[in-house]
């Protein structure tokens, strides 16, 4: 699949990429893609809520009642969870809800990510840039020139580039991420990936490993 690479001013270079049939062109794993994105969720949990149990509750334990006689359920002492103010029965702990992913199938959701982005056309690739200093109103008209305002727009650069990302970071519906960080959630949840030229080949080389 062939397609014109772009300047910032929405130009044709006259230069053409060719997008790897082995990332771009793959017959798309909606299940990968499931896991992979279930994955990442995952790992933006906190994971820090946490209940006191029976033992770590202040309070008497002194029995309240008889064993039997009593015409009720048994409760113990005033720290039982039967009770108002008592403790909660398996309540939730501080764990890392991460679980593990083969390599090879997190590769596939990104490249079926990808894939699917290149059957809908809304793959976008432009020369490398980068701005002298921060300015969101030189972003904005990127943003115009190629034609991806009112989109949301991921822009993927080949490292970080401090004046580029700071020039977005106020703009509502675009973000800017380098290619290494690219992961499968941040290509679905855009409308349009906007690709420089370095970055493509950042891709290719880590997903093609």
């Amino acid at each position: 699949m062939e397609v014109s690479v772009l300047n910032i001013k929405g130009q044709e270079t006259g230069r053409k990429v060719v997008l790897d049939d082995a990332i771009y062109g793959v017959e798309p794993n909606d299940h990968a893609i499931y896991l992979d994105v279930k994955l990442f969720l995952a790992n933006q949990r906190q994971g820090t809520a946490k209940s006191k149990e029976r033992s770590e509750i202040s309070g008497s334990t002194r029995k309240l009642g008889r064993q039997k006689g009593g015409g009720g359920a048994r409760r113990g002492d005033i720290n039982s969870p039967v009770l108002v103010g008592g403790a909660r029965v398996f309540g939730p702990k501080p764990r890392d809800y991460g679980f593990k992913l083969n390599k090879k199938v997190r590769q596939l959701a990104r490249k079926s990510a990808l894939a699917y982005k290149a059957q809908e056309n809304a793959i976008v690739v432009v020369e490398n840039f980068t701005f002298e200093a921060p300015k969101t109103k030189n972003f904005i008209e990127v943003i115009k020139n190629l034609k991806v305002d009112g989109k949301k727009a991921l822009f993927v650069l080949p490292g970080t580039d401090k004046a580029v990302y700071l020039s977005a970071r106020n703009i509502e519906r675009v973000k800017v991420m380098a290619a290494s960080a690219l992961n499968t959630y941040k290509v679905l949840d855009a409308d349009v990936l906007v690709l420089t030229e370095g970055a493509l080949d950042i891709v290719a080389a880590n997903l093609n490993k």
